[in-house]
């Protein structure tokens, strides 16, 4: 089998997948540091050589996995500008939400020999940014839980609906009353632009957090 037959390469597949794989570290670490579950559940690992804490329970691991598998489709065709987490009382009022903000550039780039250490170089600053984030946030209230937010084209919602592989995980439309804030100060935490990903990851944070239950 000569070149030419080789299958070529998706420059969008590519962006799709180094995206949701740095997502997955970074949900996972934001839970962490910001401690909606207790740091007995977690493990120390390393990604991009800096070291991240990874959940060891098998139901969040599983809920973050399918969120990324069914949704890197539409980021493949640029069909997602944002994916937040957000973080709620247990009065289910959001405290937080730390939003990435995603687009492909207009011509994907794969020449650069030099682009998987670049782009983890850039990801790795993303990292031990979420690490310290602590320092310019207030504490959360116990009990709070987690949600995952998918800004996406009308089109792509009803692809998501239609779609048979995804029955066992459905998305459906976010209530505004659980996932909006009134009143929230927005914090920049890094963006990076690169040959095959453009992001930027800020907070907003409930001015009122301090006054929830």
């Amino acid at each position: 089998m000569d070149g030419h037959d080789k299958e070529p390469f998706n420059a969008q597949a590519i962006s799709a997948g180094v995206f949701c794989d740095f997502l997955e570290v970074a949900f996972h670490l934001i839970l962490y540091v910001r401690e909606v579950y207790p740091a007995v559940v977690f493990e120390r690992r390393k990604k991009y050589n800096v070291p991240v804490q990874m959940c060891c329970h098998p139901d969040l691991n599983h809920y973050i996995q399918d969120v990324l598998v069914t949704i890197k489709p539409l980021i493949e065709k640029n069909e997602v500008s944002k994916i937040s987490l957000v973080i709620s009382n247990k009065s289910f009022q959001p405290v937080e939400r730390f939003t990435f903000e995603i687009a492909q550039p207009d011509d994907i780039s794969l020449s650069d020999d030099n682009l998987l250490l670049h782009t983890e170089s850039a990801l790795r600053a993303f990292l031990l940014k979420i690490n310290v984030c602590d320092a310019l946030l207030k504490n959360n209230p116990s009990e709070c839980t987690f949600t995952v937010l998918a800004y996406t084209k009308e089109s792509a919602h009803v692809e998501l609906q239609s779609d048979s592989k995804h029955e066992e995980f459905p998305w459906i439309p976010a209530e505004q009353e659980s996932t909006s804030m009134s009143d929230f100060n927005i914090i920049p935490l890094k963006s990076m632009t690169s040959p095959i990903l453009k992001m930027q990851m800020y907070v907003e944070e409930n001015v009122q957090k301090k006054n929830n239950p």
